[in-house]
């Protein structure tokens, strides 16, 4: 069985980490300030968001691709933080967007705001970030942040012009998940290189680094939609097939199951709303087709991949940290 399934530690819960925080606790302080406004709504579902757990996996990224490159200043402080800001309003328009009642485990903002709140907190939460890069005055990292949002824009509109698309392909569902997930990862890494002010080649090779995770990490998202139980996981599962989206786990079924079952995940697909009967037996037929392990495997060779990149750099317990971080993509439950 891939780690996927297996009960252990991740290395993002053991303490193998621990030198990092200081670092992680100026992160979560810069956002606390980055957050201060007139209007208090808005400290209010930042501090929700804030207080509700996440790994902060974007920002521990930038902060170990800062010090790997040589960087020793505190800018990558307030970069790790205006990078989680992203993430957050990211998280925030995407529960919009798909009606979420959890996040991490706890009600979502939406659910516990409105939808409408939420949108306007996303978007000052954006242009906040901006502001901050501005005044850095460090234009390559603001060309390299206003490039990934972009980009994640257009990856989260394709997702939704495809959604109950059962004629997806496994390139353009990848081609999905790089815009929408893993070109902000690779920000992060890349902005710890330009802190760094390292070479043309290895800012590429921690961009690739960071893409090639990135990519990894919603493969395996995907692929905990139909494994984890809700507990673990901290929102429902089977939500993705809920809202119609067509993950890899899915679409690699579809090539190989015969068309009984491929009439059946149709006719799932198309209830509204999807009784957890049906789910299941979707589930069923992605198991006895593979589709969890391939997805798993699919990633696996993301993270191997994305680990040869630091070869570029010397042995050092920032690189040792950035490969446990890859690893730990595939064995993560939530």
């Amino acid at each position: 069985m891939p780690p996927l399934f297996e009960d252990k530690i991740s290395p993002l819960e053991e303490g193998s980490l621990d030198w990092m925080d200081e670092d992680l606790k100026k992160v979560d302080q810069e956002f606390q300030k980055n957050l201060r406004s007139d209007v208090p709504m808005i400290s209010a579902i930042g501090e929700h968001l804030l207080q509700s757990g996440g790994k902060r996996f974007r920002a521990k990224l930038l902060l170990l691709s800062a010090r790997l490159s040589g960087y020793s200043g505190e800018s990558h402080i307030s970069m790790a933080s205006l990078i989680e800001f992203i993430h957050t309003a990211t998280l925030l328009h995407d529960d919009v967007v798909d009606n979420a009642r959890l996040r991490r485990g706890v009600e979502s903002a939406n659910a516990k705001w409105g939808n409408e709140v939420c949108v306007l907190v996303g978007d000052f939460l954006f242009t906040k970030c901006f502001t901050r890069m501005v005044e850095s005055g460090n234009w390559k990292i603001l060309h390299a942040i206003s490039r990934a949002t972009t980009i994640i824009a257009e990856g989260e509109l394709e997702e939704l012009i495809r959604t109950k698309d059962l004629s997806l392909t496994e390139e353009s569902y990848l081609s999905i998940i790089a815009r929408k997930t893993a070109h902000l990862i690779s920000a992060a890494t890349q902005i710890g290189a330009i802190l760094g002010d390292v070479s043309e080649e290895k800012e590429d090779a921690l961009a690739k680094f960071g893409m090639d995770v990135g990519i990894a990490f919603q493969l395996i998202d995907d692929n905990l939609d139909y494994t984890s139980n809700e507990e673990e996981f901290g929102k429902r599962i089977g939500i993705d097939l809920h809202d119609g989206k067509i993950t890899l786990p899915l679409i690699f079924t579809l090539r190989h199951c015969n068309q009984e079952e491929k009439a059946l995940i149709q006719q799932t697909v198309a209830l509204i709303p999807i009784t957890k009967d049906a789910f299941f037996r979707v589930v069923e037929i992605i198991k006895r087709y593979g589709g969890i392990q391939y997805t798993w495997e699919k990633a696996k060779g993301y993270v191997e991949r994305a680990k040869k990149y630091l070869s570029a750099f010397p042995d050092s317990k920032e690189k040792e940290a950035l490969c446990m971080l890859a690893n730990y993509v595939l064995e993560r439950r939530l």
